[in-house]
Protein backbone atom coordinates (compact mmCIF):
# COMPACT_ATOMS: atom_id res chain seq x y z
CA UNK A 1 0.00 0.00 0.00
CA UNK A 2 1.49 3.24 -1.23
CA UNK A 3 -0.02 6.81 -0.28
CA UNK A 4 -1.87 9.27 -2.30
CA UNK A 5 0.84 10.64 -4.59
CA UNK A 6 1.83 14.71 -4.42
CA UNK A 7 -0.56 16.89 -6.63
CA UNK A 8 1.27 19.41 -8.54
CA UNK A 9 0.24 23.18 -8.84
CA UNK A 10 -0.36 24.78 -12.05
CA UNK A 11 2.09 28.04 -12.25
CA UNK A 12 -0.90 30.28 -11.63
CA UNK A 13 -1.82 28.69 -8.22
CA UNK A 14 -1.46 31.16 -5.82
CA UNK A 15 -1.46 29.40 -2.54
CA UNK A 16 1.26 27.52 -2.44
CA UNK A 17 4.44 27.13 0.43
CA UNK A 18 8.22 26.11 0.08
CA UNK A 19 6.72 22.47 0.35
CA UNK A 20 5.14 22.44 -2.76
CA UNK A 21 6.07 21.87 -6.73
CA UNK A 22 4.84 23.12 -9.62
CA UNK A 23 4.16 21.02 -13.10
CA UNK A 24 6.61 21.57 -15.67
CA UNK A 25 7.09 23.86 -18.73
CA UNK A 26 4.41 22.92 -21.60
CA UNK A 27 2.08 20.53 -19.11
CA UNK A 28 -1.07 22.66 -20.44
CA UNK A 29 -0.32 21.38 -24.03
CA UNK A 30 -0.08 18.14 -22.62
CA UNK A 31 -3.29 18.31 -20.97
CA UNK A 32 -4.82 20.03 -23.84
CA UNK A 33 -4.21 17.16 -26.00
CA UNK A 34 -6.20 14.50 -23.79
CA UNK A 35 -9.41 13.30 -25.25
CA UNK A 36 -11.42 14.51 -22.14
CA UNK A 37 -10.80 16.29 -18.90
CA UNK A 38 -12.66 16.62 -15.71
CA UNK A 39 -12.72 19.77 -13.95
CA UNK A 40 -13.71 19.59 -10.09
CA UNK A 41 -13.93 21.71 -6.89
CA UNK A 42 -11.22 21.31 -4.74
CA UNK A 43 -12.32 20.97 -1.49
CA UNK A 44 -10.46 21.90 1.96
CA UNK A 45 -10.41 18.48 3.96
CA UNK A 46 -8.23 16.01 4.95
CA UNK A 47 -7.09 13.34 2.45
CA UNK A 48 -8.40 9.97 3.80
CA UNK A 49 -8.39 6.55 2.67
CA UNK A 50 -10.58 3.82 2.90
CA UNK A 51 -9.46 0.22 1.97
CA UNK A 52 -9.86 -2.90 3.20
CA UNK A 53 -6.40 -2.83 5.75
CA UNK A 54 -8.23 -0.09 7.44
CA UNK A 55 -8.88 3.96 7.09
CA UNK A 56 -5.94 5.95 6.61
CA UNK A 57 -5.03 9.67 6.75
CA UNK A 58 -2.58 11.05 4.65
CA UNK A 59 0.24 8.87 5.53
CA UNK A 60 -0.08 5.00 5.17
CA UNK A 61 1.86 4.12 8.01
CA UNK A 62 -0.77 2.80 10.10
CA UNK A 63 -4.33 3.65 10.01
CA UNK A 64 -5.63 6.56 11.26
CA UNK A 65 -7.16 7.07 14.91
CA UNK A 66 -7.86 10.88 14.86
CA UNK A 67 -10.46 12.03 16.79
CA UNK A 68 -11.62 14.06 13.52
CA UNK A 69 -11.96 10.63 11.65
CA UNK A 70 -14.43 9.28 14.20
CA UNK A 71 -17.34 8.94 11.57
CA UNK A 72 -15.33 7.99 8.81
CA UNK A 73 -14.07 5.03 11.14
CA UNK A 74 -17.50 4.48 11.83
CA UNK A 75 -18.41 4.05 7.91
CA UNK A 76 -15.25 2.01 7.49
CA UNK A 77 -16.57 -0.68 9.80
CA UNK A 78 -19.70 -0.95 7.41
CA UNK A 79 -17.92 -1.68 4.52
CA UNK A 80 -14.52 -2.34 5.18
CA UNK A 81 -15.82 -6.59 3.80
CA UNK A 82 -17.12 -5.18 0.23
CA UNK A 83 -13.84 -3.01 -0.65
CA UNK A 84 -11.38 -5.83 -1.76
CA UNK A 85 -8.99 -4.43 -3.94
CA UNK A 86 -10.01 -1.14 -4.26
CA UNK A 87 -8.81 2.13 -2.01
CA UNK A 88 -11.15 4.85 -2.08
CA UNK A 89 -9.60 8.43 -1.71
CA UNK A 90 -11.53 11.70 -0.70
CA UNK A 91 -11.72 14.90 1.41
CA UNK A 92 -12.72 14.30 4.83
CA UNK A 93 -14.62 17.35 6.09
CA UNK A 94 -15.53 16.66 9.16
CA UNK A 95 -13.06 18.22 11.30
CA UNK A 96 -13.23 22.09 10.37
CA UNK A 97 -9.94 23.32 8.17
CA UNK A 98 -9.96 26.65 6.66
CA UNK A 99 -13.15 26.72 5.24
CA UNK A 100 -16.45 25.45 6.41
CA UNK A 101 -19.46 24.36 4.32
CA UNK A 102 -23.46 24.76 4.87
CA UNK A 103 -24.13 22.29 2.23
CA UNK A 104 -22.26 19.39 3.39
CA UNK A 105 -24.47 15.92 2.62
CA UNK A 106 -21.68 14.05 3.61
CA UNK A 107 -18.60 14.22 5.39
CA UNK A 108 -16.50 12.79 2.96
CA UNK A 109 -16.35 13.03 -1.05
CA UNK A 110 -14.82 11.03 -3.15
CA UNK A 111 -12.34 12.37 -5.80
CA UNK A 112 -10.20 9.10 -6.65
CA UNK A 113 -10.24 5.27 -6.60
CA UNK A 114 -7.23 3.02 -7.27
CA UNK A 115 -7.28 -0.43 -7.94
CA UNK A 116 -3.86 -2.34 -8.18
CA UNK A 117 -1.79 0.40 -8.63
CA UNK A 118 -3.85 1.80 -11.38
CA UNK A 119 -6.24 4.90 -10.86
CA UNK A 120 -9.39 4.29 -11.91
CA UNK A 121 -11.38 6.73 -14.80
CA UNK A 122 -13.65 9.42 -13.71
CA UNK A 123 -16.31 7.23 -14.48
CA UNK A 124 -15.54 4.38 -13.19
CA UNK A 125 -15.25 6.42 -9.71
CA UNK A 126 -18.47 7.71 -10.19
CA UNK A 127 -20.03 3.96 -10.34
CA UNK A 128 -18.00 3.04 -6.78
CA UNK A 129 -19.24 6.13 -5.17
CA UNK A 130 -23.07 5.37 -6.05
CA UNK A 131 -22.15 1.75 -4.86
CA UNK A 132 -20.75 3.09 -1.64
CA UNK A 133 -23.42 6.22 -1.57
CA UNK A 134 -20.50 8.42 -1.33
CA UNK A 135 -20.87 12.27 -2.82
CA UNK A 136 -17.90 12.68 -5.11
CA UNK A 137 -16.07 16.43 -5.07
CA UNK A 138 -18.45 18.90 -7.18
CA UNK A 139 -17.83 18.39 -10.94
CA UNK A 140 -17.57 21.72 -13.19
CA UNK A 141 -19.00 21.16 -16.57
CA UNK A 142 -16.26 22.12 -19.27
CA UNK A 143 -18.36 23.58 -22.06
CA UNK A 144 -15.29 24.40 -24.23
CA UNK A 145 -12.25 22.40 -24.71
CA UNK A 146 -8.56 23.31 -23.43
CA UNK A 147 -7.10 22.57 -26.74
CA UNK A 148 -9.12 25.73 -28.01
CA UNK A 149 -7.17 27.79 -26.02
CA UNK A 150 -3.74 26.67 -26.98
CA UNK A 151 -4.46 27.41 -30.46
CA UNK A 152 -2.66 30.79 -29.99
CA UNK A 153 0.38 32.61 -29.14
CA UNK A 154 -0.44 33.21 -25.33
CA UNK A 155 1.98 31.63 -22.66
CA UNK A 156 0.13 28.83 -21.01
CA UNK A 157 -0.89 30.62 -17.72
CA UNK A 158 -2.89 32.99 -19.70
CA UNK A 159 -4.39 29.94 -21.58
CA UNK A 160 -5.17 28.36 -18.55
CA UNK A 161 -6.65 31.08 -17.01
CA UNK A 162 -8.61 32.09 -20.07
CA UNK A 163 -9.66 28.41 -20.64
CA UNK A 164 -11.45 28.26 -16.55
CA UNK A 165 -12.68 31.54 -17.29
CA UNK A 166 -14.43 30.59 -20.03
CA UNK A 167 -15.83 27.71 -18.25
CA UNK A 168 -16.76 29.21 -14.98
CA UNK A 169 -18.05 31.75 -16.18
CA UNK A 170 -15.81 34.52 -14.52
CA UNK A 171 -12.28 34.43 -13.77
CA UNK A 172 -11.25 31.62 -11.13
CA UNK A 173 -9.49 34.00 -8.80
CA UNK A 174 -13.17 35.55 -8.48
CA UNK A 175 -14.70 32.01 -8.18
CA UNK A 176 -12.73 31.45 -5.28
CA UNK A 177 -14.38 34.28 -3.52
CA UNK A 178 -17.60 32.78 -4.05
CA UNK A 179 -18.93 29.60 -2.05
CA UNK A 180 -18.79 27.59 -4.79
CA UNK A 181 -21.27 24.31 -4.53
CA UNK A 182 -21.07 23.34 -1.25
CA UNK A 183 -21.30 27.00 0.23
CA UNK A 184 -17.75 27.28 1.45
CA UNK A 185 -17.26 30.41 3.78
CA UNK A 186 -14.47 31.55 5.97
CA UNK A 187 -15.34 30.39 9.85
CA UNK A 188 -14.08 33.35 11.05
CA UNK A 189 -15.12 36.17 8.94
CA UNK A 190 -18.26 34.47 7.39
CA UNK A 191 -16.80 35.41 3.92
CA UNK A 192 -17.72 32.87 1.31
CA UNK A 193 -14.86 31.48 -0.43
CA UNK A 194 -13.71 28.12 -1.75
CA UNK A 195 -10.34 26.33 -1.84
CA UNK A 196 -9.96 26.14 -5.68
CA UNK A 197 -9.87 23.60 -8.49
CA UNK A 198 -8.04 20.25 -9.50
CA UNK A 199 -7.81 19.05 -13.28
CA UNK A 200 -7.82 15.34 -14.40
CA UNK A 201 -7.73 12.83 -17.20
CA UNK A 202 -10.90 11.62 -17.52
CA UNK A 203 -9.64 8.29 -18.11
CA UNK A 204 -7.78 5.59 -15.96
CA UNK A 205 -4.00 6.10 -15.31
CA UNK A 206 -1.00 5.26 -13.88
CA UNK A 207 0.64 7.67 -11.28
CA UNK A 208 3.47 8.93 -13.69
CA UNK A 209 3.71 7.45 -17.20
CA UNK A 210 6.68 9.43 -18.53
CA UNK A 211 4.57 11.97 -20.74
CA UNK A 212 5.33 14.57 -18.51
CA UNK A 213 8.87 15.08 -16.69
CA UNK A 214 7.23 14.85 -12.96
CA UNK A 215 8.87 11.92 -10.15
CA UNK A 216 7.64 8.70 -9.93
CA UNK A 217 5.24 9.48 -7.15
CA UNK A 218 4.16 12.72 -9.03
CA UNK A 219 0.87 13.03 -10.93
CA UNK A 220 1.15 13.78 -14.94
CA UNK A 221 -2.03 13.16 -15.33
CA UNK A 222 -3.65 15.89 -12.97
CA UNK A 223 -2.95 19.06 -11.47
CA UNK A 224 -4.34 21.59 -8.93
CA UNK A 225 -4.39 25.35 -8.37
CA UNK A 226 -5.53 26.52 -4.97
CA UNK A 227 -6.59 30.42 -3.53
CA UNK A 228 -3.83 32.80 -2.37
CA UNK A 229 -5.56 31.72 1.53
CA UNK A 230 -6.20 27.95 1.27
CA UNK A 231 -3.47 26.92 3.90
CA UNK A 232 -4.88 29.33 7.70
CA UNK A 233 -4.87 26.45 10.59
CA UNK A 234 -2.37 26.86 13.27
CA UNK A 235 -0.17 24.23 15.28
CA UNK A 236 -3.12 24.16 17.60
CA UNK A 237 -5.56 22.95 15.25
CA UNK A 238 -5.73 19.42 16.65
CA UNK A 239 -6.97 21.20 20.42
CA UNK A 240 -9.42 23.74 18.75
CA UNK A 241 -10.54 22.08 15.78
CA UNK A 242 -14.90 21.85 15.41
CA UNK A 243 -16.99 19.50 13.88
CA UNK A 244 -18.38 20.44 10.62
CA UNK A 245 -22.53 19.78 10.24
CA UNK A 246 -24.46 18.10 7.54
CA UNK A 247 -27.51 20.01 5.69
CA UNK A 248 -30.06 17.77 7.20
CA UNK A 249 -28.54 18.13 10.60
CA UNK A 250 -28.90 22.32 9.91
CA UNK A 251 -32.44 21.58 8.47
CA UNK A 252 -33.44 19.41 11.31
CA UNK A 253 -32.68 22.42 14.04
CA UNK A 254 -34.52 25.14 11.69
CA UNK A 255 -38.13 23.01 11.54
CA UNK A 256 -37.44 22.11 14.91
CA UNK A 257 -37.00 26.03 15.56
CA UNK A 258 -40.18 26.78 13.44
CA UNK A 259 -42.06 24.42 15.34
CA UNK A 260 -40.81 25.81 18.71
CA UNK A 261 -41.75 29.41 17.56
CA UNK A 262 -45.11 27.99 16.11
Amino acid sequence: MQKYPRSLHAHISLGTTSDDRFMPRDYVRHFAALPDLVLTEKLDGQNNCFCAAGLFARSHAAPTQHAWDKPLLERWRLIKDDLGDLELFGENLYGIHSIAYSQLESYFYLFAVRQNGRWLSWDEMQFYAAMFDFPTVPEIPITQALATFTQNNLNENKQLENWLTANLGMAWTDYVQTGGQLGGYDPKTGEPCSEGFVIRNRADFAVNNGDLPVQTNEFNQLFKLVRAKHVQTDVHWTKTWQPAQLIDYAKYHWESWQFVQG
